[in-house]
C-alpha cells in the first residue's frame, strides 16, 4: 500500500486561494486546467490500484474516499462513470467478490492498460465509452470520426476505407457524425493517457440524445474486412 499514501499526500492538500507569492489566484481561468488535473489524478490512481490485478478494501474505500474529495471531476471521464458505481459497491461499507470483480472489469475498461484483441499489444485506450451492443455499421452516406492510433493502419488508410464504401470522413465531433472510432493502441496527443476531447465531446452529444455511437477499432476494421470479402 506504499503508493497509496504517496498519492494521497500528493493530493490531499486543497486547492489554495493565492499562490506561493502571496499573489491571488484566477480561480475562474485555472478551473478547467484543475479538472484535467484531477482527471489525470484519478486516472493513475485507477491503475495503481489495478497493479496487482485485485480491487482491495482499503484501495475502493481510498478511491471513492478521493472522489468525494475532489468532486470537480465527478461529471467527467471517467470519474463520472466510477463513481455511481463505486458508491453503490461500498453502500453496505464492504465490497464482496462479485463486486469486486465487477470494480475490476469496470476500471480496466475505463482506463485502459488491457491488450489490444487484434494483434495482442497493449492498449492504453479507453473501452467504457463504446457502445453497447456494438451496432451495426452502415457505411453509405454516414459521417466516421477516427481518434487515436490504430493498428490496421494509418488515419488516412482508415479513412480511405470509409470513402471506398460510400462513407464521409470528418476530423471532428459534431451533431451530425455516426460513428466515432477509437484506435486500439490510443494517442499520445490525446489530453488524458486513456482518451482524449474527441472521445469526451462525443459522449456529451450521445449522453444529449444524439444518435452517434462509438466503436472500438477491432469491430469497424471487422466490418470493413466482411464488406471486402
Amino acid at each position: 500500500m506504499g503508493w497509496l499514501q504517496e498519492v494521497h499526500s500528493k493530493i490531499s492538500i486543497s486547492e489554495r486561494q493565492i499562490d506561493l507569492d502571496g499573489q491571488a489566484l484566477n480561480v475562474g481561468y485555472r478551473a478547467a486546467a484543475i479538472v484535467n488535473r484531477q482527471v489525470d489524478e484519478l486516472i493513475g490512481i485507477v491503475k495503481g490500484v489495478m497493479a496487482d490485478g485485485m480491487v482491495h478494501q482499503g484501495e475502493a474505500e481510498f478511491l471513492l474516499m478521493w472522489m468525494n474529495n475532489n468532486r470537480g471531476a465527478l461529471d467527467k471521464w471517467p470519474a463520472k462513470a466510477i463513481y455511481p458505481r463505486l458508491l453503490a459497491a461500498l453502500s453496505d461499507g464492504h465490497i464482496d467478490s462479485n463486486e469486486e470483480n465487477e470494480l475490476m472489469d469496470l476500471l480496466l475498461a475505463a482506463v485502459g492498460g488491457n491488450t489490444a484483441p487484434m494483434n495482442k499489444i497493449s492498449s492504453d485506450s479507453t473501452s467504457l465509452p463504446l457502445s453497447k451492443p456494438a451496432p451495426d455499421l452502415i457505411f453509405a452516406g454516414r459521417i466516421f470520426c477516427f481518434t487515436g492510433k490504430f493498428q490496421s493502419g494509418t488515419r488516412q488508410w482508415c479513412e480511405s476505407k470509409v470513402l471506398a464504401k460510400g462513407g464521409i470522413a470528418a476530423s471532428s465531433i459534431t451533431k451530425k457524425l455516426n460513428y466515432l472510432v477509437i484506435g486500439d493502441i490510443g494517442s499520445r496527443d490525446w489530453l488524458h493517457s486513456t482518451h482524449g476531447t474527441k472521445i469526451e465531446k462525443a459522449m456529451e452529444y450521445r449522453e444529449a440524445g444524439i444518435a452517434l455511437h462509438i466503436v472500438c477499432e477491432e469491430h469497424w476494421f471487422n466490418h470493413v474486412d466482411l464488406i471486402e470479402q
